[in-house]
């Protein structure tokens, strides 16, 4: 179904570096490359780390799977990393260890959240990496130069979020593109699924982040209030799969059981089920194509003998219809989209603006930037500094609203 195996692809070298080490998505994925070393003998090679500021976990990382190059955002109190051979700090840290390190068939987990995460990611397809994605603003913000990386190098992006893993192996049913009718990716409706919308927008930071399925960061924590995180993940599946707007929906399903729907032409749809449980996704991306023992629970389906999806209330929810009309826009409004909320969430955080404001101003944002050509990663920063000035000054006038 997708351009996994082209004529460039290399063969993977069973090494792999882990940006966003210290991370929910980067600390699962060293507990999967724990179990696959311990119980199914792959011995994966820990080559390189990158993690923000919790250096005294990265140091022990470090040690643990025996990593002589490491990188961080710090460029103070770095003692705890006085063991480790060579050290990269600073905002540019994750990029001078890819180019350091990084070989042609090495697998990339691209773990770093916001758009920090997205030139990284880029570097490690240019040189030829395999990059296991969770990093959703790579896609978001530069889907088009990301995956004309990929096919230009022979890199694959593999999925490592649940619901675009979902999505990638139900796929593999078919045989052609042009066989794929559409593609559902299931909401668990958050922490306010049975609010109304009243009291959803005046949520406060510690309502927004009490999710009943899933343990997550901060940031994507917040957005999954929202609906934003799913919002994001249906720009993504339109550069990972190459669908369009018209093809993409999502629906809300509280039990986080089953991840994602693809239906085909012949009206047959098929889904990927299992517990809510970060690991699988992340291990099925390091073996694939093979399958091995795995490390998350197997499903009970006598718990959940009566699965519930949801139609999803668009003017309580409003970022899905919002990341549809992105999908239809020009190219640029991915970066738009995701600079704005990244602001927005962070004033959340911050108790600078109310709940509801978060989507409010992203819209504002929407309608107030320029379209811009994104060609060069240089010009994605230029629309996405444009937009975060404009979502601040959207914001400095809407502040506890």
């Amino acid at each position: 179904m997708m351009p996994y195996d082209g004529p460039n692809s290399t063969e993977r070298t069973g090494r792999i570096i882990v940006l966003g080490s210290t991370g929910s998505i980067g600390m699962n994925t060293l507990e999967v490359v724990r179990h696959l070393r311990d119980h199914c003998g792959i011995a994966l090679e820990v080559a390189g780390l990158a993690a923000g500021r919790q250096t005294e976990l990265l140091a022990r990382q470090a040690a643990e799977f025996q990593v002589d190059h490491v990188a961080t955002v710090c460029t103070e109190a770095l003692q705890p990393l006085q063991g480790v051979a060579h050290v990269a700090s600073g905002p540019d840290a994750a990029m001078e260890l890819i180019d350091s390190v990084a070989q042609p068939g090495d697998f990339v987990v691209g773990a770093i959240v916001g758009a920090a995460g997205v030139g990284p990611c880029l570097a490690a397809l240019q040189k030829g990496c395999d990059l296991g994605l969770a990093n959703k603003e790579a896609l978001v913000a530069a889907g088009m130069i990301v995956m004309e990386a990929a096919n230009k190098s022979g890199a694959r992006v593999i999925p490592i979020d649940s619901e675009h893993s979902a999505i990638f192996q139900c796929l593999q049913a078919g045989r052609r593109r042009e066989e794929v009718s559409g593609l559902i990716l299931t909401a668990s409706g958050g922490p306010f699924r049975e609010w109304d919308t009243k009291r959803m927008r005046g949520a406060s930071v510690e309502e927004a982040l009490n999710h009943p399925t899933w343990s997550m960061g901060r940031k994507v924590t917040i957005d999954s209030a929202s609906l934003m995180n799913k919002a994001l993940e249906l720009i993504e599946a339109r550069w990972l799969f190459g669908m369009v707007a018209d093809q993409l929906q999502a629906i809300i399903h509280p039990q986080s059981i089953v991840h994602s729907f693809v239906e085909f032409v012949d009206h047959s749809v098929i889904a990927q089920l299992s517990p809510p449980d970060m690991r699988l996704p992340i291990q099925y991306a390091l073996t694939w194509p093979d399958r091995v023992s795995g490390c998350a629970d197997r499903t009970d389906f006598s718990a959940f003998s009566d699965l519930i999806f949801e139609p999803i209330d668009h003017e309580k929810f409003p970022a899905i219809n919002t990341a549809l009309e992105v999908i239809a826009g020009p190219d640029s409004a991915g970066a738009i989209f995701n600079a704005a909320n990244e602001v927005a969430v962070e004033a959340f955080l911050e108790g600078r603006i109310a709940f509801g404001s978060i989507l409010d101003s992203i819209r504002t944002t929407l309608e107030r930037c320029e379209p811009g050509p994104i060609t060069t990663l240089e010009e994605i920063w230029d629309i996405d500094r444009e937009a975060r000035r404009i979502t601040l000054e959207c914001l400095a006038s809407t502040a506890g609203t």
